[in-house]
């Protein structure tokens, strides 16, 4: 009776489990005097952390929600994410390469 119950767990497929430490993480490191004194060099302010508070917040909320309405909104999230390449065709990608670098075969 144990090799079924085995069996019928292993052939389900493993969910994965929201964990907001890696949140939290990101939270305490924006407060850490390295961050803090980066972001002063780089940017001229101290940052505030407020997108770091905002997905600790979002993650936590999403914990007190159903499995299933977890999933589908992840799945939403990442539908709604832009590709960080743009795709061309090769007409738009020539044109583009001329607009950049053709001045560089001129001599």
């Amino acid at each position: 009776m144990s090799a079924v119950k085995e069996e019928s767990s292993v052939s389900a497929a493993p969910r994965k489990r929201l964990s907001c430490t890696t949140y939290f993480d990101a939270l305490m490191f924006c407060y850490s005097p390295v961050h803090q004194l980066q972001q002063y060099y780089r940017a001229g302010q101290l940052d505030t952390c407020s997108g770091k508070w905002s997905g600790l917040v979002d993650c936590l909320t999403l914990k007190t929600k159903r499995a299933a309405e977890v999933e589908e909104i992840l799945e939403a999230r990442e539908k709604k994410k832009s590709h960080i390449w743009s795709f061309r065709t090769p007409e738009e990608a020539a044109s583009n390469w001329e607009e950049m670098f053709g001045h560089l075969d001129e001599e």
